[in-house]
């Protein structure tokens, strides 16, 4: 091979290696119990964690920050160390803020539709008015593909996804989770309350 060759071809080689250290981290959340808010009831444990600001946030969603665009993500991880199989899909999750408010959580798919910083502008004038129509982004298949999707959940094993809240963080907030049954019994397991506590001066502000 001469040897100009050969040097492109090393140019190239050190190339990818130098990008492929620069390629974020896989997403893998950790077990539920490794989660500092977390609850564990009749062997299912459940942890939580908003997801706002840090490298967590580029390691789930990439160049899309959700937070900024009024949308706060939560991660839900359940670990089921119990003998039964547990059904998921009535699954609800709602925020709950300090004066008990309540925000339902929006589903992955209509996140794209949220109203946040993002929206159309409108022209007023002479005629109709118009929209100046830019792509909101929301609609990348981050949101949807990290969502919480789990219907079904076997002994032993674990499920996790985003909910996502159209409002702000606030000290003191937690997120209650209810709506999960026993596969063969129809049983309604207890409600899940965790906080979603944060130590950034973000939290308490809110949208």
């Amino acid at each position: 091979m001469p040897f100009v060759f050969k040097r492109l071809a090393l140019l190239l080689s050190i190339a990818a290696a130098f990008a492929a250290d620069k390629q974020p981290p896989p997403f893998k959340p950790g077990p539920a119990s490794s989660f500092a808010n977390h609850q564990t009831n009749d062997k299912v444990t459940m942890g939580a964690e908003p997801y706002m600001m840090g490298d967590k946030v580029k390691v789930a969603f990439g160049k899309i920050d959700p937070y900024q665009y009024g949308v706060l993500p939560v991660l839900v991880v359940i670990q089921n160390d119990s003998g039964a199989a547990i059904k998921l899909d009535g699954l609800r999750a709602e925020y709950v803020g300090p004066n008990h408010d309540r925000v339902y959580a929006t589903p992955a798919r209509d996140v794209r539709y949220s109203q946040g910083a993002d929206r159309p502008r409108v022209i007023t004038g002479p005629g109709p008015p118009k929209v100046l129509k830019k792509k909101n982004p929301l609609d990348a298949w981050e949101i949807e593909g990290r969502a919480f999707a789990a219907q079904m959940l076997a002994p032993g094993q674990t499920a996790s996804g985003f909910f996502y809240f159209q409002t702000g963080l606030q000290r003191g907030a937690t997120i209650y989770l209810t709506g999960m049954t026993e596969a063969s019994s129809g049983k309604e397991l207890l409600f899940f309350e965790l906080p979603l506590s944060s130590d950034s001066p973000e939290a308490g502000r809110g949208h």
